[in-house]
Order: C-alpha cells, then sequence, then structure tokens
C-alpha cells in the first residue's frame, strides 16, 4: 500500500524525518471518557477531536522495530517495545484541519530512548521493564504487552476475533488509527507541533483489557477508567512510520 502523503500549507516547508521504524503489532484500548478529565492536558493551539459526538482514550502496545535516528541505527535500541496512553484533538492550518495526538504517558523498556523523547519533544516518558508475548492460532492471535512499575507487573492483552482489513469509512477504528499528527506542550506553555506518516493500516477486532495499577503514573480518574471494560479494542498490523522534526507554534 502506498505511503500517505499529506498536504503541506503554501509557504511551509516539509520537515525532515527525525526517526524512522517500523511499528507492528498495535494494540488498542478505547474508552470513553468525560472530555473533562482530558482539558488539563490540551495543549494550547489545540482542541480536542471527538468521533460522533465521543471523547476517547487509548491504551496502546506496539513494537517498535528496525529504529534509526536521524538515518542511524544504534546496538540494542533498534527493536523495543512500547506502550502508551493517548487522547485526539485537532489544529486548524489556513484550510486545512490536521488531526492529532496528544500522549498523557509513554513507557519504554530504555532509559536513553526515553531521555532523547523528552528532550526532543517534551514528551512524557518513561522507562520501565518491559516484555510481550504474541501467540498465533488456528483462531486468531493474542499480543500482550507488560511492563514493571512499582515492584508489580501491569499487563494489556488482546485477542483478535475476525478477519484483518482495511477500517471502514468513518469508523471508530479510522478516527482512532488515522490521526497523523502529535502535538506537545511545552515546558514555558507553548505547543509543538510534529508530523507522522505511515500508511492506512490493516485492522483486525478482538476482546481485549488492561489489568494493573497505573495510578501514580495516569491519575485516579484516569486509572479508574482503564480498570472498566474498553469501548473497543482492536489488532493494527502496522507499517513502517517516520515522525518528522517538530516545530513551536
Amino acid at each position: 500500500m502506498a505511503e500517505m502523503v499529506l498536504k503541506v500549507p503554501e509557504g511551509e516547508k516539509q520537515s525532515s524525518p527525525f526517526l524512522t521504524a517500523e511499528w507492528r503489532d498495535l494494540v488498542m484500548l478505547n474508552y470513553e471518557v468525560d472530555p473533562a478529565l482530558l482539558v488539563k492536558f490540551v495543549p494550547r493551539e489545540t482542541e480536542l477531536d471527538s468521533w460522533n459526538g465521543k471523547t476517547f482514550i487509548s491504551l496502546v502496545g506496539f513494537r517498535f522495530l528496525n529504529t534509526k535516528v536521524c538515518g542511524v541505527s544504534f546496538p540494542l535500541h533498534r527493536d523495543f517495545d512500547e506502550v502508551n496512553l493517548r487522547f485526539y484533538v485537532r489544529r486548524r492550518s489556513g484550510t486545512e484541519v490536521r488531526r492529532g495526538v496528544v500522549f498523557i504517558r509513554e513507557i519504554v523498556p530504555r532509559w536513553l530512548i526515553a531521555a532523547v523523547a523528552r528532550g526532543v519533544y517534551n514528551e512524557r516518558y518513561v522507562a520501565l521493564p518491559m516484555s510481550h508475548r504474541i501467540q498465533d492460532s488456528g483462531d486468531g492471535r493474542l499480543v500482550e504487552y507488560a511492563w514493571k512499575h512499582q515492584r508489580a507487573w501491569n499487563k494489556l492483552s488482546l485477542e483478535t476475533t475476525g478477519d484483518f482489513g482495511p477500517p471502514e469509512e468513518g469508523s471508530q477504528e479510522q478516527f482512532i488509527t488515522e490521526h497523523y499528527w502529535g502535538y506537545t506542550a511545552q515546558r514555558d506553555g507553548g505547543c509543538a507541533e510534529y508530523e507522522v506518516r505511515h500508511p492506512q493500516w490493516m485492522v483486525c477486532m478482538g476482546t481485549g483489557r488492561f489489568d494493573g495499577n497505573m495510578e501514580e503514573l495516569y491519575g485516579c480518574e484516569l486509572d479508574a477508567v482503564l480498570k472498566n471494560q474498553p469501548s473497543s479494542a482492536f489488532l493494527a498490523v502496522g507499517s513502517m512510520v517516520s515522525v518528522h522534526r517538530g516545530r513551536r507554534l
């Protein structure tokens, strides 16, 4: 499938990729939430995005493979897992509406990866021990991501229950997977914007759950949301991805 190319408004230069990698086996657990829970996380210049009048957070686990930073791969930092908690925003740029993601917290197993992401994008990364398990059967696929926090293991898991295919036009799966910008609040109260490029992902619906306690990292209100049954859960195959250099708004 050809890479989706997004338009850059006239007079705005296309930034070069800062990071390239494959994102694979993306488990996406999606929860409808009261928008009031997210207001304090919304960066300046953006507003909450919604699907059919509903606001969502997503707990996402996936594999980084063949990772390169500025075209260079680093030993022991090419392949690793990530788990993040995110929500969805949009911003108008001229006549274009840019739909993007804001990360509440991102977990990786390597401190250097977390340090670079904090330094370059001011993203809220933390380094914790992590593992994953992927098991195929005749009926589908089981994918699990686990991370250790405060001496206890937390886990998100999903079992697929159908066939992979492109998300339907206007579906919740399309809404969740097709936000191609990242927005990050800066230390001085400003906002940075960066582009994330990838093709449309094939997805498969499933049954997912989160087991654990993340009150310290996510706050008691969002941790309580994650203890409920997800509104939806699906597995995305993933693809090559390029994350471009950011710019201040």
